[in-house]
């Protein structure tokens, strides 16, 4: 019996649809879970969640142009020493400058920590961000006649300068009794940002680390722009030796200067590396330390080094030497050499 070209058909198809499902070899991908739209005005985006785990999270955002492409989220690695009254078990991602904005979405990959929670920050505009005007440390007309004898205080943008709303702290200022490194960072908040960006951007991440991480300030002590302005970070005076929570670990007895920006694949401005060694002479001449020399310090904790490990690392490092980060990024760290003996000969000049 022949059997038309229809019926063959429908033969073939049965036989298909009884036959059982192909497998599959290997491990099948991590599938991506995408969130809902949120419409708000923001400038910076981040996520924060609680408990272990780090999630493989990236984000998208919409602006006047359309929608952005998607950008990952790397976990943050700065924050106060796990025994400090400020470390609250809230953990976050760095915080990424966007520009205004209306709308934001998030997709991760894999585990979801539990808590995970999308951080929308719209830091606004201040009429005198274009142009804020910098504040130099009162000096009498004897002592501003007289050669300095130790490295002077480069020009430093105020908290007042950027905007802080200082009732946003909640906690006492922590000094330390001596000064022993300085911890070199970059942000990771983008390079795309203008000089009236950066006081909303500071206000931005001020905002992140008080509100959302539970922190009592701003991590950092100082910030760098790439135009080579110095801000001022932490409350409790730029002269003093304040505690801030930027190094895991090693907040203890040490400064944070931060670049503002990410500088794994973007080089950061001479400028910009200029200044950073400026900070660092003012601060290690004070304290009488060599810009070019290695010290000995105990670890209270961090991913890289257990409580109470004894590590001998340079005076002015960057963040990777004590965490388990890329921070200060690879076109920072390569040129720590150079910062080093840019304060040294900074601090040289006054001996």
């Amino acid at each position: 019996m022949r059997l038309s070209g229809i019926a063959l058909s429908l033969l073939t198809l049965l036989a298909l649809l009884s036959a059982p499902p192909a497998v599959a070899h290997g491990p099948a991908p991590d599938a991506s879970a995408v969130g809902p739209v949120r419409a708000e005005p923001f400038s910076m985006v981040g996520v924060t969640w609680r408990g272990g785990g780090t999630p493989a999270a990236e984000v998208r955002t919409r602006d006047a142009d359309g929608w952005s492409r998607w950008q990952s989220l790397e976990p943050l690695t700065d924050g106060p020493s796990e025994s400090a009254a400020e470390a609250t078990g809230v953990r976050g991602s760095e915080l990424l400058w966007v520009g205004p904005s209306s709308a934001a979405q998030l997709r991760t990959t894999g585990a979801v920590p539990a808590g995970l929670d999308l951080v929308l920050i719209d830091p606004g505009t201040r009429a005198r961000d274009a142009a804020p005007a910098p504040r130099r440390a009162a000096r009498t007309t004897a002592r501003a006649a007289a050669r300095p004898t130790r490295a002077p205080r480069p020009r430093i943008y105020s908290r007042r300068d950027w905007g802080a709303d200082e009732s946003l702290r909640n906690g006492t200022v922590r000094y330390t009794d001596r000064l022993r490194q300085v911890h070199v960072h970059h942000t990771a908040t983008g390079n795309g940002y203008s000089r009236s960006d950066v006081p909303a951007l500071i206000r931005g991440m001020y905002e992140y680390h008080t509100q959302r991480l539970g922190w009592f300030d701003l991590g950092y002590n100082f910030l760098v722009d790439r135009f080579g302005r110095v801000w001022e970070g932490r409350s409790g005076g730029p002269s003093r030796l304040v505690q801030g929570a930027h190094t895991l670990g090693f907040n203890e007895h040490s400064v944070g200067i931060a670049v503002i920006g990410s500088h794994d694949g973007n080089r950061a401005s001479d400028r910009s590396i200029l200044m950073v060694a400026r900070v660092a002479a003012w601060k290690l001449d004070k304290a009488r330390r060599k810009a070019t020399g290695t010290v000995a310090v105990r670890s209270t904790g961090s991913d890289k080094y257990a409580a109470g490990r004894r590590v001998r690392l340079p005076v002015i490092d960057g963040h990777r030497d004590t965490n388990d980060t890329a921070c200060p990024g690879e076109r920072i760290y390569r040129r720590l050499g150079e910062v080093r003996r840019l304060a040294q000969r900074r601090m040289n000049r006054f001996d």
